[in-house]
């Protein structure tokens, strides 16, 4: 059995307890997961907090995943993904280099920064070319992302491996009693699902419904690593979670029950941890969470199936573990171990964050704008806004996005509530350049993983968000607001609006 295909061979019992409360599915240990598989690594870690400036550069080569899975890729400073970009509040010189055949940008998705800084798709960087923005660094400690955002290939290209991580920080994580250690206590985790051909290379978008739904894949990548275990320490590790796949939504949760506790969204800290037993993922979206692993035992990071996906989704079809009573599969996402010969310093939970929850007072509320996800079959553009695509319909209030229509335009420094709207499948709706507040989700009090500052939100139904537009966009380099299954987004559901 070649190794890529790790999760048929495994068989589960639903259970119900006698005091009624529904069980998972038990997946396999953890130990018998972890066996033979090579630790997780993490990402190269380029600290600008010195020296203030750093270079990512796209390029191509052929990637080892293990298993027999070898693969032609694109990355960042390597042959797939790229580093993690460690950064501080002042000024900030990135320089981006572009060594492939085709134009890239870099998106830095979670950052506060204008218009002409954000690296969207008014933004490339053409074959041979190089763009280096002066940026200023103004906001909370955070975990974001980059990625291309080039419109007709951002799918693709992140697909194929152009994305990588940034650590905002201001150096204050000792004193609020958070785990510090890079790649040893505090370890970074871009959780992507991808598909491979049978002679090892990596698979995208053949079918219709991969537009449909989004690309989904059979085998989990943690770090572009196949099969890793994370080895960590007797203690209190933090887990900074970042969503890199293009259309899959975790549902995560340990397999044996101990809680996870949440201490930062999108936008950074929350005032004090929340205990969750599963935590909502969708992509694009970051969630930093403590885990205790005190008592020296073994664990499985193990997500519930994708409601976008049908019943699971492959990955779930492929493990054959059903809860009887939610119909949802589940599979592992990541193992972990623990090594007493690690050093980890934290041994329990911070009283106090030092975040704030967003406090935006809707009596200031300058304009309601309303947003409708819209999809559907035929008469519409393909990929990439060409016409004659395999699926059509992709828009928002029925306008697919073209790159030369501003469709907002807002008034820096205001307030705004926002309804955004979906009626078929989930989308997670992004906005470039600021953070919000969920205010309801249906008419409800937002749940835990919404309640602190997002910039990348999952709308099922209807949502309603208060944003405040600090940062310039020009006409030229104005903000995008799009879902976040990148499919979907390349096929037309996206709009752009102006800040001044």
């Amino acid at each position: 059995m070649k190794r890529r295909h790790f999760l048929t061979g495994a068989t589960a019992l639903a259970a119900i307890g006698a005091a009624g409360i529904v069980l998972r599915p038990s997946l396999p240990p953890a130990a018998a997961l972890a066996a033979d598989r090579a630790p997780l690594r993490m990402p190269t870690l380029i600290d600008t907090t010195e020296t203030g400036r750093f270079e990512v550069v796209a390029q191509t080569g052929q990637t080892d995943f293990g298993g027999g899975l070898s693969a032609q890729t694109i990355g960042f400073n390597q042959s797939y993904l790229g580093p993690v970009v460690r950064m501080k509040k002042g000024p900030l010189e990135a320089r981006v280099g572009n060594t492939l055949p085709i134009p890239v940008s870099a998106h830095w998705h979670g950052l506060l920064v204008p218009g002409e800084h954000d690296g969207g798709p008014h933004l490339p960087v053409e074959p041979g070319g190089e763009w280096v923005p002066d940026m200023e660094i103004d906001q909370s400690p955070c975990t974001a992302f980059f990625h291309t955002h080039i419109h007709g290939r951002t799918a693709r290209d992140v697909y194929a491996g152009l994305a990588g991580a940034i650590h905002v920080t201001d150096g204050l994580d000792d004193e609020r009693g958070l785990p510090s250690t890079y790649g040893v206590d505090d370890l970074t985790l871009l959780l992507q699902d991808r598909r491979f051909t049978q002679d090892g290379e990596l698979a995208y978008a053949s079918s219709m419904m991969d537009i449909m739904h989004g690309m989904t894949g059979d085998t989990m990548l943690i770090n572009g690593q196949l099969d890793p275990v994370a080895v960590v320490p007797k203690s209190i590790v933090r887990l900074r979670l970042i969503n890199a796949s293009n259309a899959r939504i975790y549902s995560l949760f340990c397999d044996d029950g101990r809680p996870m506790h949440l201490v930062a969204t999108d936008g950074g800290y929350l005032p004090v941890p929340v205990a969750l037993e599963t935590l909502r993922l969708s992509p694009g979206e970051r969630a930093e969470i403590l885990v205790d692993f005190s008592d020296g035992r073994a664990m499985t990071l193990a997500s519930d199936g994708d409601p976008n996906s049908g019943m699971g989704g492959m990955m779930g079809r492929a493990l054959g573990m059903v809860d009887r009573v939610t119909g949802l599969r589940q599979f592992p996402v990541l193992p972990f171990t623990v090594d007493e010969r690690l050093e980890g310093s934290i041994k329990r939970l911070p009283d106090n964050l030092g975040g704030a929850r967003p406090d935006h007072d809707p009596a200031k509320v300058a304009a309601t704008r309303r947003f409708s996800l819209d999809m559907g079959m035929g008469g519409g553009r393909g990929m990439g806004g060409m016409g004659g695509g395999m699926m059509g319909g992709f828009s928002i209030n029925g306008r697919p996005f073209e790159m030369g229509v501003i469709n907002e335009e807002v008034e820096r420094g205001a307030t705004e509530r926002w309804i955004v709207t979906t009626n078929m499948l989930t989308h997670p709706f992004h906005i470039h350049g600021v953070s919000f507040q969920v205010v309801s989700v249906n008419g409800r009090e937002p749940g835990p993983e919404d309640q602190g500052w997002k910039d990348t939100v999952l709308v099922d139904g209807e949502t309603e968000l208060l944003v405040r537009f600090d940062h310039p966009a020009s006409r030229d380099t104005p903000f995008m607001y799009h879902c976040h299954i990148l499919e979907h987004e390349d096929a037309g559901m996206m709009g752009q609006f102006t800040v001044s």
